[in-house]
C-alpha cells in the first residue's frame, strides 16, 4: 500500500511544477525554447522533490534517461513534467497538465494531475464525484491535432460527438468533470502519458483499460503503452464492443 502522505506529495509536487511552468510562461521565452525549458525545469523540480522526500523510490520520467533499476523496485514514481507541450507554448491555451503517479507492487497507488492554467488539480486523495450524464449523443475526447482514425470511425458508428482537446491528462480528466463521456486513444503513448490520469480516474470509479479491454500495466521493461480507454462505467461495455468491431479483420478489410 502507498505510504501515508504519498497522495499529498503527488499533489504538492504537481502543483509546484505547475506554478513554475506558469511563471516561466510569463517570461519572454516562446515557441520551442519555452517548451524545452519548461520540460527541463519541471522535471528538475519533480525529481529533486522525490530525491528529498522519497530517496529510496525509483523514477520513470519522460524527461529523464530510463534505467533498468526501476524494474526491480517496489515503488516507482511515473512522471510527465509537462503533458501537452504544444498547448503550453500557445499562450491562450489552458489544456496542458503535469502528471505525478506512484506505482507500487504492480498497481497505481497514488496520483495527481495538475491543470495549472485552469487552477485545478485532480488527485486520488479526494476522488471527484462523477456528475450525471446529460441527454444527447456520446461525447468522446480526441486529440485536436492528430485524431486517430479508429476513434473517428468509432464516433461515426456510435453517432458520437468528437470533442478536440490538448493533453492526455486534460482529456482523461474531462471525463471526471462531465465534459465528455469517454477518452479513447489508439495513436501511440507511453506510461507517463496515462499513469497519473488513470490513477485519478480509477479512484473516482471510472472504467480504464486498453482498447481491447485488457488491463493497463505500468513499470514495464518497454514503457510504450500505445492505447487506452477512459470512460463512464455505464458505457464501457458498449464502447468496448464497438471498438472490437473496428479492430476486427473484417472491418480492416472493408
Amino acid at each position: 500500500m502507498a505510504t501515508r502522505g504519498d497522495g499529498e506529495l503527488a499533489v504538492e509536487l504537481a502543483t509546484a511544477a505547475g506554478e513554475l511552468l506558469l511563471e516561466l510562461r510569463a517570461t519572454a521565452l516562446s515557441g520551442r525554447e519555452l517548451g524545452a525549458r519548461g520540460d527541463e525545469l519541471a522535471n528538475e523540480l519533480l525529481i529533486g522533490g522525490l530525491r528529498e522526500r522519497r530517496p529510496g523510490d525509483a523514477v520513470l520520467s519522460e524527461e529523464s534517461a530510463d534505467t533498468v533499476e526501476r524494474l526491480s523496485a517496489q515503488r516507482v514514481w511515473i512522471l510527465d513534467p509537462l503533458d501537452g507541450t504544444r498547448e503550453y507554448c500557445e499562450p491562450e491555451r489552458s489544456d496542458w497538465a503535469v502528471h505525478v503517479a506512484l506505482w507500487e507492487d504492480g498497481l497505481l497507488a497514488a496520483g495527481a494531475v495538475a491543470l495549472p492554467a485552469q487552477l485545478m488539480v485532480h488527485d486520488t486523495n479526494d476522488p471527484r464525484l462523477l456528475p450525471p450524464r446529460p441527454d444527447g449523443p456520446l461525447r468522446i475526447a480526441v486529440s485536436r491535432s492528430r485524431p486517430p482514425a479508429l476513434v473517428q470511425q468509432l464516433a461515426f458508428e456510435l453517432g458520437a460527438e468528437l470533442v478536440p482537446m490538448g493533453s492526455a491528462g486534460v482529456k482523461a480528466t474531462a471525463v471526471l468533470r462531465g465534459e465528455v463521456d469517454a477518452y479513447v486513444h489508439a495513436g501511440g503513448q507511453y506510461e507517463w502519458d496515462s499513469a497519473a490520469p488513470v490513477a485519478v480516474c480509477r479512484a473516482a470509479g471510472l472504467f480504464c483499460s486498453r482498447i481491447d479491454g485488457s488491463p493497463l500495466l505500468y513499470n514495464q521493461p518497454d514503457p510504450k503503452l500505445p492505447d487506452l480507454v477512459v470512460c463512464r462505467p455505464e458505457i464501457s461495455a458498449k464502447l468496448l464492443a464497438s471498438i472490437a468491431i473496428q479492430l476486427s479483420p473484417e472491418a480492416r478489410v472493408s
